[in-house]
């Protein structure tokens, strides 16, 4: 069944043109359906091309194969929704990490690699997608930092370092961008059901969830439901004036 929106329902977002990175699986699919249903046009944007395809199929997207630490491939994400129409949000979405364990036993292409995925995704972003939200007259940024970057734990300190760097960027972006009328802010998850739990937890068994579970005041992990309804709020004209914030979508865990 087509998570395409009808006719009859325009939605938050409709006319809208968003891209989505790493929106294959996880919570950037969740977003990506959520936002189409919601009247979007999104780009379906992720190194796994063949899961960027199934949903983009399915809601009615355009699929884009993208590596991001890439200058040349985020220009053909940019393409992509430029053929679709113009462009209005934009969700880094895309991550990496390492596995949990001492910090000094993660290599050097793993740290190089986070910190490209992580960080220098955002700044090869801007640099495409900034030009044209000032030309248009405004747009929204939202990066998917985690709360890694605000309540950092032993076992992930590259990680949970790159994420704070996000964090900062988000802020520091806004701040600069706000006269531009564009809007950055940032999304903290607590970990959830995605292709990298396992490696937050060190391994993925029913008695290392209920471990983390319990550290949770809600008592879940987060779903990509959560991450699409807030990513939702921040994208939409209801969220105008909310800019520069890290918003914890994590069941009280930072508190």
């Amino acid at each position: 069944m087509s998570d395409q929106p009808t006719t009859e329902t325009k939605g938050r977002l409709a006319g809208k043109v968003a891209i989505i990175t790493g929106a294959a699986s996880g919570f950037g699919e969740g977003m990506a359906r959520r936002f189409a249903k919601e009247g979007a046009k999104v780009v379906v944007a992720d190194l796994n091309l063949e899961g960027a395809e199934k949903v983009a199929s399915e809601i009615g997207g355009l699929a884009v194969g993208v590596d991001v630490t890439k200058s040349a491939d985020v220009d053909k994400m940019v393409e992509g929704a430029l053929s679709l129409g113009g462009l209005d949000i934009l969700i880094n979405n895309a991550g990496f990490t390492h596995r949990n364990q001492p910090m000094l036993e993660v290599d050097e292409d793993t740290f190089d690699r986070i910190f490209a995925v992580n960080v220098k995704a955002i700044f090869l972003a801007a640099r495409r997608v900034v030009p044209f939200m000032e030309e248009q007259g405004g747009g929204v940024i939202i990066n998917t930092a985690s709360t890694a970057g605000l309540r950092p734990r032993p076992g992930l300190v590259w990680y949970n370092s790159s994420k704070g760097a996000a964090i900062s960027m988000t802020k520091s972006m806004a701040v600069e961008l706000a006269p531009k009328q564009i809007r950055v802010n940032a999304l903290c998850p607590v970990a959830g059901p995605t292709g990298m739990l396992h490696l937050f937890m060190g391994e993925d068994t029913p008695q290392k969830r209920a471990q983390f579970e319990s550290s949770i005041p809600i008592g879940r992990l987060s779903s990509p439901q959560d991450m699409a309804n807030a990513a939702l709020y921040l994208a939409s004209d209801e969220a105008n004036f909310i800019t520069g914030v890290a918003l914890e979508v994590d069941g009280g865990r930072c508190i």
